[in-house]
């Protein structure tokens, strides 16, 4: 699972991609209230976690739902 980094503390949500198959594995990254992800903020490996994990919807990875960051 990608780190989060400093710009998702500036941003307070994060965009959860939660497998289908495997309970507890999700990739996550920081973006705005609208779901909206930063991916020249992105770290290459997280750019790359997030094209994968979008690319895979609906076969290995549910919905990717915004969630508030709690502190």
């Amino acid at each position: 699972m990608p780190t989060i980094s400093t710009t998702s503390a500036q941003t307070g949500y994060e965009l959860r991609f939660q497998s289908l198959f495997q309970a507890g594995r999700a990739l996550a990254f920081p973006c705005d209230a609208d779901g909206h992800v930063d991916m020249d903020a992105l770290s290459r490996r997280a750019l790359n976690n997030y094209l994968f994990a979008r690319t895979l919807i609906g076969r290995d990875f549910g919905s990717p739902m915004v969630s508030p960051i709690l502190h």
